[in-house]
């Protein structure tokens, strides 16, 4: 995690400056932040899919003891989103586990993917003036929006896990079904 930490943050430490001159023609949007946000709606968009196809027994799946179900999986990205987002927007971060310790059945993990994702839709719409403000992210200094890059980067890794539990299983992963 540390690894993973440090290259997404070393990936976000591009100067506000730098990137205003990078502006979407006549959005006023930063075009780094909006591919940001492409990413992550990608990758959440694909794991919200997985997410509403599986079964409530699929939930409980898990190819071996030492890892995460499919169920804790997916409430710990809801989780993760709250947390990086929070950090992200300046907010109070919450427990990266509190989703994960409280949902527990596919209606209360999916209310709270969904919720994570509204939350993070606002994040995922700061303008380049705040991109570059410092937060604290895991007891480290990042910016907002290497707090953003964080959260695409970590949902994407999850994903790839969801997509070995759907093969394990015989499902073809939503992002393969093109």
């Amino acid at each position: 995690m540390k690894r993973f930490l440090t290259t997404a943050l070393l990936c976000a430490t591009i100067p506000a400056s730098a990137t205003a001159q990078t502006a979407v023609a006549g959005t006023g949007a930063d075009a780094s932040i909006t591919a940001l946000r492409s990413n992550w709606l990608q990758a959440v968009g694909n794991i919200t899919k997985a997410a509403e196809e599986l079964s409530e027994a699929d939930y409980a799946y898990r190819p071996v003891a030492t890892v995460r179900t499919f169920g804790e999986i997916v409430s710990h990205v809801a989780g993760s989103q709250y947390l990086m987002c929070a950090a992200a927007l300046g907010e109070k971060q919450p427990a990266e586990d509190a989703v994960e310790k409280t949902a527990k059945t596919k209606v209360a993990i999916l209310k709270a993917l969904h919720e994570s994702v509204e939350y993070c839709t606002k994040a995922y719409a700061i303008n380049t003036a705040s991109a570059g403000i410092p937060t604290q992210l895991f007891g480290e200094t990042s910016t907002r929006v290497g707090a953003l890059t964080l959260n695409a980067v970590h949902d994407g890794e999850h994903y790839g896990n969801i997509v070995t539990y759907m093969r394990m299983k015989g499902m073809v992963p939503p992002s393969s079904r093109r």
